[in-house]
């Protein structure tokens, strides 16, 4: 499929980048043989605090860009120019100016990037009322059964609404498309910024298979490490592993953890969820070792 066009025709080759559209004769092609039938997406915005800055200040476009602030403080994300100098969200804002000294430092406008992101989910929930919101700046979106409402497959409904993003909002997405939340999430990862990728359990022996543990979505340092003393480096290895003989260890984690590895996730959407939890933290400049200072600033917090 075209992303520019939406035209939908026969590949001559599997690689994508190799391909033009015989209808507008541009390269931003998508390929894949179930791609007019694959149906659950995951939408994630590109550095997407950065890109709302880069948006509203086109001084900036070229910049190295991070969100955070404070000598305590850490980064809330960065631009892929930033990126680029070895930048990550949660480093500590002293060590990624180290890393990047001619960074613009920007602090974060939570409101701003409220107000966004609504536009964004209000864009999606044109295509499908089923939307699972996960975060500010991403949702997955269960598409089945709606080629008929839209007269076109999910993935033209999908590359639609990413220069419709692009459009109106001004800044760009990456979507992945598959069968399920956990492939889905997996692809939106293979093809960033700007990018469109279609993962199908099929194809996880050849494209997930041959990564390291560490590459699954939601698996930690910790739990790699554990596993690497298992003997286990690979998905291929965790994929074919008897669980019952790793419960002790990780408990009911590790059936998670083989599905996983096997492209499975029986998840469903859910377009309500309900909150878990309600935290609030703050940084101190200097170091405090004063009872009374903390125990105030305590009592904010809590209140």
């Amino acid at each position: 499929m075209c992303r520019d066009c939406f035209f939908i025709f026969e590949a001559q080759t599997i690689a994508q980048k190799d391909e033009k559209c015989p209808n507008c004769h541009k390269h931003r092609i998508i390929c894949h043989p179930n791609l007019d039938k694959l149906s659950i997406a995951h939408i994630d915005c590109d550095a997407f605090y950065a890109a709302i800055h880069k948006r509203d200040d086109k001084s900036l476009i070229n910049q190295p860009v991070i969100i955070g602030g404070g000598k305590r403080g850490v980064v809330s994300t960065a631009c892929y120019i930033a990126r680029s100098y070895g930048v990550k969200s949660a480093m500590p804002m002293f060590q990624a100016m180290k890393l990047c000294p001619k960074a613009v430092v920007i602090k974060p406008d939570i409101q701003l990037y409220a107000q966004t992101g609504k536009i964004i989910k209000n864009l999606m929930r044109e295509l499908t009322p089923i939307v699972h919101s996960v975060s500010i700046d991403e949702a997955y979106l269960d598409l089945s059964g709606t080629q008929r409402l839209h007269k076109a497959a999910p993935c033209q409904s999908l590359a639609r609404l990413a220069l419709k993003i692009e459009n109106e909002v001004g800044i760009t997405v990456s979507i992945g498309l598959s069968e399920n939340r956990f492939l889905a999430k997996t692809a939106s990862d293979m093809d960033k910024p700007r990018g469109f990728f279609a993962l199908s359990k099929a194809d996880v022996p050849k494209i997930i298979w041959p990564k390291n543990i560490g590459f699954l979505h939601g698996v930690g340092p910790a739990t790699v490490k554990k596993l690497e003393k298992l003997g286990l480096i690979t998905i291929e290895q965790l994929a074919h592993i008897d669980e019952r003989a790793y419960f002790k260890e990780f408990g009911p984690n590790i059936v998670r953890l083989k599905k996983m590895a096997n492209g499975e996730d029986d998840r469903s959407l859910e377009t309500e969820t309900k909150r878990k939890s309600i935290s609030s933290e703050t940084t101190f400049f200097d170091d405090v070792s004063d009872a009374q200072t903390l125990a105030t600033t305590l009592k904010k917090l809590a209140d």
